[in-house]
């Protein structure tokens, strides 16, 4: 946002320090002292305002407007996302979309169809609220056929991992969306392209050769073993082809959306028809979930014999485990709003293009720094597209292309997952593997994983 009536007269030196100097804060805070991000990012706004001059009677203007645009966009996508998530859960259509898939896929590839049913499933559901999901079942299913529990385990926790990272309704593509003004039908587009084949190479592929190294096993006595079974006791699941309808709505009506818009570009429907207004509305990204929770909340609930009550509490209980990315994501982009009202965005647009450092592979740089530092995906994402987006701004890019950079920023915030980050740790628990294990494989994957995707995304820029 511009300041009315305040010029900047720092120069871009200063300005660049005082950038650099907020992003070495943030490590030390997030790092050396664990403080919470939501705190950091807030502080560190607080701080940066006031080094680069922005007129003390318009801090909290700036700040308040930048965190509540940010979050405009991103609870929104993000709250009707995990209900969705929530509603397929609970009603036992990930264990029918897994055994079916198995039986079309056969039990020798019964790998790639578990991961199959965990890319429909990580359209709504959040990596770790997916991998508890799908884990009981996944582990089951290694137990009855037999072999290394990483054959079966890896393609699954990969292929939530790719949907958190490169498809909305997800906050990073959402966050990244929102401060490079993408159309978020094409990054939805766009992000399924990069997400599938790099959940086949580095999912399927690295699973087995990870399966051939190491190569322990799992019974069903475990409690991944017990869950499942908890699982089987659903008397009446819904039908897979209404798990995946439901799963392909929302998908459907922002793809709608997006035809919509290159209809109106290319001059085949005018803006101004009733027909278009309505039907831009019912394909935006908030509606179109919208419409797909309520359509879970009957097809899922009701006709299933949920009483009101019941499916309350159920969509409830997916609020409150996104709360803090929520708040964490509205931090960033409260970050991202100093850096651009200060002229700090603008500074390192300059600098970008003095050096002749590409914009997306600059957005793609500062993620991976920032992720291998702190170990947070959000923060390292957020940071670097509130740094990146005047540049993008400034570059006169193709939709295509401006899609393609907030993939390559999202790629560059799952590289090296590490000791400093909690999914690290997470799958490694539920993996029961040890630190080492862990490092060699889950932190390779996510390596090959930022790496495919960044090359992808590249790719993408270059033809679109």
């Amino acid at each position: 946002m511009e300041i009315e009536g305040w010029t900047q007269t720092l120069g871009a030196g200063p300005l660049l320090g005082i950038a650099a100097g907020a992003i070495a804060l943030i490590l030390v805070l997030v790092i050396g002292l664990r403080l919470h991000a939501f705190l950091t990012l807030i502080l560190v706004s607080l701080v940066t305002a006031f080094a680069t001059g922005i007129p003390m009677n318009k801090i909290v203007d700036v700040l308040v407007s930048a965190f509540g645009s940010t979050l405009g966009s991103v609870a929104l996508l993000v709250g009707l996302g995990a209900m969705l998530g929530k509603l397929i859960e609970h009603s036992g259509g990930a264990t029918v979309l897994a055994e079916r898939l198995i039986s079309a896929f056969g039990e020798k590839r019964a790998p790639l169809a578990l991961g199959v049913a965990s890319l429909l499933m990580g359209f709504p559901m959040f990596f770790d609220a997916g991998l508890v999901v799908m884990l009981p079942i996944t582990f089951a299913v290694a137990a009855r056929l037999g072999g290394p529990v990483l054959r079966y385990a890896i393609p699954t926790a990969v292929a939530f991992s790719v949907m958190h990272v490169f498809v909305p309704p997800h906050p990073g593509p959402v966050t990244a969306s929102e401060a490079y003004g993408s159309n978020l039908g094409l990054v939805l587009a766009l992000g399924l392209v990069i997400a599938v084949p790099t959940f086949y190479v580095t999912g399927v592929l690295f699973g087995r050769y990870c399966a051939k190294k190491f190569g322990f096993t799992i019974d069903e006595d475990s409690i991944f073993g017990a869950d499942a079974d908890e699982e089987a006791t659903i008397t009446n699941p819904p039908r897979v082809g209404t798990v995946i309808a439901v799963l392909l709505l929302p998908m459907l009506l922002i793809f709608l959306n997006t035809g919509l818009d290159f209809a109106r570009a290319a001059g085949l429907v005018s803006k101004d028809a009733l027909w278009y207004q309505f039907f831009r509305t019912v394909g935006s990204s908030p509606v179109a979930l919208l419409i797909s929770v309520l359509v879970a909340l009957v097809v899922l609930g009701f006709r299933r014999g949920e009483n009101g009550t019941a499916l309350e509490k159920i969509v409830d209980s997916a609020l409150g485990p996104i709360c803090s990315v929520v708040l964490i994501t509205g931090a960033g982009g409260m970050f991202g709003g100093v850096l651009r009202a200060s002229g700090i965005g603008d500074a390192l647009s300059n600098s970008l293009n003095n050096l002749g450092l590409p914009v997306i592979l600059a957005a793609y740089v500062i993620a991976v720094v920032l992720r291998v530092a702190q170990g947070s995906a959000t923060v390292a994402l957020v940071t670097a597209a509130g740094l990146m987006a005047p540049a993008v701004a400034a570059g006169g890019y193709s939709p295509g292309q401006i899609a393609a950079i907030t993939a390559a920023t999202a790629a560059g915030s799952v590289f090296a997952s590490h000791v400093n980050d909690s999914g690290f740790w997470l799958v490694g628990r539920l993996f029961d593997m040890d630190v080492a294990t862990t490092l060699r494989t889950w932190t390779i994957q996510q390596t090959l994983e930022s790496l495919m995707g960044f090359g992808l995304a590249w790719v993408a820029f270059l033809i679109l």
